[in-house]
């Protein structure tokens, strides 16, 4: 099966990039490198509310992301820590 395209908006790659804890930072970043193979792992949530937004935890921090079935995308669109990236 061929995976998925991973497009990362550049606010988020900005926030990634603000992540100061390198093993955080590259926790994070195989977490994301995942999603191209396998888009909803397990322990992915759908956010209520949004048409196709999902988020993953790594530790304290979340990824916010859409799936694109139709496509074979997956873009991400907000990193940060739990306390904030909802907002």
């Amino acid at each position: 099966m061929e995976g998925y395209r991973l497009i990362i908006k550049p606010s988020a790659s900005k926030e990634l990039q603000a992540i100061t804890d390198k093993d955080t930072l590259l926790r994070l970043i195989e977490r994301i490198k995942l999603l191209q193979v396998q888009p909803r792992p397990s322990g992915s949530e759908k956010l209520a509310g949004r048409l196709s937004l999902y988020r993953v935890r790594q530790g304290n921090y979340r990824v916010i992301y859409s799936v694109d079935d139709q496509s074979h995308v997956v873009d991400i669109i907000k990193v940060g820590h739990r306390r904030d990236v909802y907002r």
